[in-house]
């Protein structure tokens, strides 16, 4: 018997359990390992294959993302195709290990230093699973674990949790920014950023999941006051080679150094779909814009960014905002809150509370689902607050919002809020 006679039994069987677990939901990635390099088409230079599903313009289809030392190539194919491709290179022996990971097993397909072929199914570690379903779960994938609707509690985590990560410490933009050493370790004083990226990362994909762009390939993401951009990177990195998308991501920051520095490493990088500009958020106008993302931008800068996002009609607003200024000074002290909010500090807080929730309502009145919650432990950072705005799919009449935004003006006193006069002056809300 010829060794592809001899093969033809195993590879028929990670076949049909690969074609099982796409066409029942339970893939939720599948991991081509040890590539031997003969393939012309793919080079020499190749280091592994990563694919999994994903849904595009409401099909399904297998993204494959062919990782190289410096650059990761994106192929996105329907399902078919893409299991034909896999199980080609399979039979071609191009990789020694495929390894098909499922929320309840790990089913490995191995080839011997003879090139026989063997089938292995087993359980996946805990750690493993678990990643897997969060992944899965971000990725929005029919019968996987339900995308969740609200942001992850950061306070009750538990110590499981902390080791989930959506990106890898791999990825060649952390090591250009200074979070990972020359072998791809963790720098240890970067170890709060290293956490913060993948909280953002995790809120974003959930929001993605359920906002209208779930299941659009071409996404256009703008981030203001990008600074030096490990966050703006992580969304390119995570929706071009994690998630498959045709994204198109632009940073834009007031400091030229800043600037410089990162257009050099997407240059280094060869990023496509990356861009950073030099600009302010009060005068910037994208060409299009489908997530704006403002993060610790001064006083009313939050207020100029969410206008900006509901004037471009963005599906997805994300806003830390930093600094609460304007209100502050207008603030009455009414019955009965007068002896507390003599204190300076609960003065301040209230100001903040006020500016954030006003904020939140006028994001619903302009027609979008809002949280605000925290976005990351105080251990990490002092400024935590995160609004989050998903565009709702049907209208409904902001009447009674704009009601109670104009009963909590009066209350203490507040005649101007930036936010609602920017929008107001567009017509976007009655005057």
């Amino acid at each position: 018997m010829s060794l592809d006679e001899a093969n033809a039994a195993p590879l028929s069987r990670f076949a049909d359990l690969l074609t099982q677990a796409l066409a029942q939901g339970r893939c939720d990635k599948l991991v081509l390992a040890n590539y031997q390099g003969d393939d012309a088409q793919l080079g020499p230079d190749l280091q592994r294959v990563l694919a999994r599903p994903v849904q595009l313009k409401g099909a399904p289809h297998l993204s494959l993302v062919l990782r190289y030392p410096t650059k990761d190539i994106t192929r996105n194919l329907p399902l078919a195709n893409g299991i034909q491709q896999v199980m080609a290179w399979a039979q071609a022996r191009s990789f020694r290990n495929a390894h098909l990971h499922t929320p309840t097993e790990e089913v490995q397909l191995a080839f011997s230093k003879k090139g026989k072929a063997s089938v292995r199914v087993g359980k996946p570690s805990n750690a493993e699973a678990a990643q897997a379903r969060a992944e899965a779960a971000a990725a929005g994938r029919p019968g996987s674990a339900a995308v969740v609707s609200a942001p992850v509690d950061t306070t009750s985590a538990g110590h499981n949790r902390d080791k989930h990560r959506f990106l890898e410490l791999s990825r060649p933009f952390l090591h250009e920014l200074g979070v990972t050493d020359a072998n791809g370790q963790l720098i240890p004083a970067m170890s709060r950023k290293w956490k913060q990226i993948n909280k953002f990362v995790e809120v974003f994909a959930a929001a993605l999941a359920r906002s209208p762009l779930a299941d659009q390939q071409e996404i256009h993401v703008v981030d203001f006051g990008s600074g030096k951009g490990y966050l703006t990177f992580a969304i390119h990195d995570w929706l071009r080679h994690s998630m498959g998308r045709d994204a198109r991501v632009t940073g834009v920051e007031l400091r030229d150094e800043l600037v410089q520095l990162c257009q050099r490493v997407i240059g280094k990088l060869k990023l496509d779909g990356m861009d950073y500009e030099q600009g302010d958020v009060r005068d910037y106008h994208p060409a299009a814009l489908n997530v704006m993302i403002a993060l610790h931008a001064c006083d009313v800068a939050t207020d100029y960014a969410i206008h900006l996002g509901i004037r471009a009609g963005a599906e997805i607003i994300m806003c830390s905002p930093c600094c609460h200024k304007q209100i502050r000074p207008q603030l009455l002290s009414p019955h009965p809150l007068r002896p507390i909010l003599q204190h300076g500090i609960h003065l301040g807080q209230e100001a903040e509370m006020l500016t954030d929730g006003l904020r939140a309502l006028l994001l619903d009145a302009a027609g979008y689902d809002t949280q605000v919650f925290e976005f990351i432990s105080l251990e990490h950072t002092n400024k935590n607050k995160m609004i989050l705005a998903v565009k709702r799919a049907k209208a409904k009449s902001p009447d009674e919002v704009i009601n109670q935004i104009r009963d909590i003006k009066a209350f203490y006193g507040i005649h101007e809020q930036c936010l609602e006069s920017l929008l107001k002056a567009d017509g976007l809300l009655p005057a």
